[in-house]
């Protein structure tokens, strides 16, 4: 009978099995959540994404109609520039007078050559596309030097926003051009080039002059950085090649080109604002409501500057030899917000001058009391003021408070000291 018994094995050989797949499971969970959560795999996670985005955004260009809103009226006054009309106050479109800075000409110029002398807007389309992609680029480069903000947040960055895509690829603006080079310059700052980066700052600016939001975080990074005198020459840079730009402008009507390039106080419509639909029209057009913004604005500025940018003992010269305490990134990006904050008016296609720069404001300087949960919120909330079309009372408030619940959190989070670096008794 013993011949005839089976031989049984351990009784965990059965389970083994079940054990190692439990196990690699498990791994491989705990790499995904590495993977997404861990800013240090930004670039591989930015790598995914914009193969994804490839894909994404020429099925858009496929797939979705294109809307002509201002693509015609680019077109008609880069054309009068062309035929041999210098003068700013003749040049017009469609939609109106020519309101950009030179950049702008020189910009579309070469887009109206490009596409046919602007008819063929499927070309148009595709180099956009491609001006997208490089942006994302640019912006992951950004996001990958600072090493601040988890992976996953990118994703609502790329995929997740319609009104983006349809800013760029549907609607061909301007906006996206000033801000590609806008987060080149960054780009720039970051790698020690700060004369390059004054250089595609100044650019960026004579395309649209939107990017003078983040000037005076950018003053104020320069004076930190060189003092007054070592900051002239980056802020000649800058005015020379406004000067060169605009030469041709600037010497048939001096006055009509800077007055119409550079006009801070151009009226907006009421039926275009994102941000101020609950306020009655009467207010939105009134001189009072616009200067109470200008204040709001350069108060804001001056706290920030004072209080939160700055801090004693600490040089901007260490920020940058130690990512982990880099500020050049937040100061711009805050300079910029807070000048969308205290904006006159926002129109849809505005959504770009700080939609990038987001997932830095919300997760870079974090607040104990903002979770992941609450932030995902906020982003959502904007996206979906932004997406709403006409803008309603509820989505302009919604706005403004998601707005507060940001410029909060960067009032709250910055602490005067880093541990790492806090100054001890006996250094004294």
């Amino acid at each position: 009978m013993a011949a005839g018994l089976r031989k049984r094995g351990p009784p965990g050989s059965v389970a083994q099995p079940a054990g190692l797949w439990k196990q690699w499971l498990q791994r491989a969970w705990q790499e995904c959540r590495l993977l997404l959560r861990e800013p240090r795999y930004t670039l591989l996670v930015a790598s995914c994404l914009c193969l994804a985005e490839v894909g994404i955004t020429f099925w858009v260009i496929h797939r979705v109609a294109y809307t002509e809103i201002d693509w015609k009226a680019y077109m008609a006054q880069v054309e009068g520039v062309i035929n041999g009309t210098y003068d700013y106050t003749q040049l017009q479109g469609a939609t109106g007078p020519l309101v950009y800075p030179a950049g702008f000409v020189y910009t579309f110029m070469v887009l109206y050559y490009a596409t046919g002398q602007g008819t063929d807007i499927p070309m148009a389309q595709n180099i956009f596309a491609v001006l997208y992609l490089v942006t994302l680029l640019l912006v992951f480069l950004i996001y990958h030097q600072t090493s601040k903000v988890p992976p996953f947040v990118f994703f609502f960055m790329c995929c997740a926003s319609y009104r983006v895509h349809s800013i760029f690829v549907l609607r061909l603006f301007n906006d996206p051009v000033a801000m590609a080079l806008l987060f080149l310059s960054i780009n720039l700052f970051l790698a020690h080039y700060w004369g390059w980066g004054c250089c595609c700052f100044s650019l960026a600016v004579s395309v649209k002059m939107n990017v003078l939001l983040f000037a005076p975080g950018l003053l104020f990074l320069l004076l930190t950085q060189f003092g007054f005198r070592g900051a002239l020459p980056k802020l000649a840079i800058c005015a020379a090649i406004q000067v060169v730009l605009g030469l041709p402008f600037l010497l048939e009507n001096p006055i009509g080109y800077l007055s119409r390039s550079f006009d801070l106080g151009r009226q907006f419509l009421f039926q275009w604002t994102v941000n101020w639909r609950f306020l009655p029209e009467a207010i939105f057009l009134h001189r009072a409501f616009h200067l109470a913004l200008l204040a709001a604005h350069l108060t804001l500025l001056l706290l920030f500057a004072l209080c939160r940018w700055h801090r004693t003992g600490e040089s901007i010269l260490s920020l940058l030899k130690d990512p982990s305490k880099r500020k050049i990134v937040s100061t711009l990006f805050t300079s910029n917000f807070i000048g969308i904050c205290c904006s006159r008016s926002l129109h849809y296609q505005f959504y770009v001058w700080y939609f990038h720069t987001l997932p830095y404001l919300l997760w870079a300087m974090p607040a104990r009391w903002l979770t992941h949960l609450l932030r995902l919120l906020v982003l959502g909330l904007i996206e979906l003021s932004w997406n709403t079309y006409p803008s309603t009372s509820f989505s302009s408030a919604s706005l403004h408070i998601c707005h507060a619940v940001i410029l909060l959190q960067l009032w709250l989070s910055p602490q005067p000291f880093p541990k790492s670096i806090q100054p001890s008794r006996k250094t004294h």
